[in-house]
């Protein structure tokens, strides 16, 4: 009985035994399988090689040309107000009438007074010339004593005359030289009185002067073309001039053209002067490098100007230099105290190599890409500069030729078998231009009249006009 049974166990365990090598079996198939994935598939694409310019990137802020504050020069009523508030002046337009007959008072007055000097300057040569004449007469009548007693001493000599008689002759001799001295005195008096008379004069004359001077700040002129500001002073309030503390009546701004103002740091600053020595980029203080501008909501740098001024130190507080450059503004778009974005070029144009951000991989030492050779990642350190178009400029590593990982750099590893596929680098144009020359001389942009200039033609306009109201 015990045979057949131990016979029916080994069967069992023979079953057992041969169910759990074909499990052992599978479980190994399925694990050998698990254990080699397909290699990944990234996309790889050759980099964008382009003649380019870097353009260095600042935030300006519009600053007007002309910049006037409208003061009164002297003191009394605000008559009359000749503009409207915010709109568009010309230079040499009235802005302000200040009442002006005091001031038309004081100049008559001083005119008279220049009238009674003169009267006084025609007596005092009327009475020089008197003076004069005088001496003339003295003269004479010395000749006449002096021939009278050396006929006299000649007679006397041999007793034809009396001695009494020669006495006389010398008394009248004697009275015409004393009457000479007088003449003499009289004569330096009335030079003295035209000495004074002509300073009465000059003085009357400064008088006048300083009268029409004060008529002429009654009225007010537009020293500049610009954009008006409002009304600080209404009509009928008492305002003062000529002092530090002088009413401020309105300010006009310049128009057109426009300054935008920027501060370079001392890296970059450096970095324009090694390219000016070496020759590769021409020093913006000796030529007029392009510049271009945008607004806050303007894509791309629609406005095209050129460098106008560089600072002549840095500032020390900041460590950065002071630079202007300066944009037509005909559509009037540009106000002053706004933002804008400035690109200045930075380099002189050059053959670039140009990869997408997203194909930069980091590490805590440098930066890198993956390259795609005989089918295997290879890892490529690199150094990288600004963005053109969108893309990274490749300052080192890359010479344009390689395949380049630009999808799916997460996925591989250096030395790992990949599958690729062929895309391509986008670009996005921002409408800079890739290569440039500084602007010849007749494309420059003039900044117009100085303020000195037109306050010397408005200052003539208001004495022509002044006058005439006095006449």
């Amino acid at each position: 009985m015990e045979n057949p049974r131990r016979a029916h166990l080994l069967s069992l365990a023979v079953l057992v035994c041969g169910i759990a090598a074909i499990s052992l079996t599978g479980c190994s198939q399925e694990t050998q399988s698990a254990g080699a994935p397909p290699p990944p598939t990234v996309t790889v694409s050759q980099p964008v090689n382009k003649k380019i310019v870097e353009w260095d990137a600042y935030t300006g802020r519009l600053e007007p040309i002309e910049f006037v504050e409208i003061r009164a020069r002297v003191s009394g009523y605000l008559e009359s107000i000749h503009f409207d508030e915010g709109q568009i002046v010309n230079e040499g337009d009235l802005l302000f009438v200040i009442d002006q007959r005091p001031f038309i008072a004081t100049l008559n007055g001083a005119k008279a007074s220049l009238g009674q000097a003169q009267a006084q300057m025609a007596q005092a040569k009327a009475q020089l010339d008197e003076a004069r004449a005088q001496k003339k007469q003295a003269e004479a009548e010395l000749n006449l004593a002096q021939a009278r007693v050396q006929r006299t001493r000649t007679l006397r000599t041999s007793n034809a005359v009396a001695q009494d008689e020669l006495d006389q002759r010398e008394a009248e001799f004697a009275q015409a030289e004393a009457d000479i001295t007088a003449s003499d005195a009289g004569i330096g008096l009335a030079e003295a009185g035209v000495a004074t008379a002509q300073s009465a004069i000059h003085s009357a004359e400064a008088a006048v002067e300083a009268a029409q001077l004060e008529l002429d700040y009654t009225q007010i002129y537009a020293p500049v073309s610009g954009r008006i500001s409002r009304e600080y002073v209404t009509e009928g309030n008492l305002v003062s001039g000529g002092a530090s503390s002088s009413t401020l009546l309105t300010t006009i701004t310049s128009v057109n053209p426009i300054y935008c103002m920027f501060d370079v740091n001392e890296q970059q600053a450096l970095k324009y002067i090694r390219l000016a020595l070496e020759g590769k980029r021409e020093s913006s203080r000796s030529a007029k490098n392009p510049v271009f501008l945008g607004l806050a909501d303007e894509k791309g740098f629609p406005h095209m100007g050129h460098m106008e001024f560089v600072d002549n130190r840095f500032d020390a507080s900041t460590a950065s230099i002071r630079v202007r450059c300066i944009f037509r503004n005909d559509n009037e778009v540009l106000v002053p105290g706004m933002f804008g974005r400035v690109r200045l070029p930075g380099s002189a144009a050059y053959e670039a190599v140009l990869i997408p951000d997203s194909a930069i991989g980091t590490d805590q030492s440098s930066q890198y890409v993956y390259i795609v050779v005989d089918g295997k990642i290879e890892r490529r350190s690199m150094e990288v500069g600004p963005l053109v178009d969108g893309l990274r400029v490749v300052r080192s590593g890359l010479d344009g030729s390689e395949s380049l990982v630009i999808k799916g750099i997460l996925l591989v590893r250096p030395g790992m078998q990949v599958n690729v596929e062929t895309g391509a680098i986008e670009m996005r144009e921002d409408g800079l231009p890739d290569e440039y020359t500084p602007l010849p001389q007749d494309q420059w942009i003039s900044s117009g009249l100085s303020s000195t200039s037109i306050l010397k033609q408005n200052t003539q306009t208001a004495v022509e006009t002044t006058e005439e109201a006095v006449r």
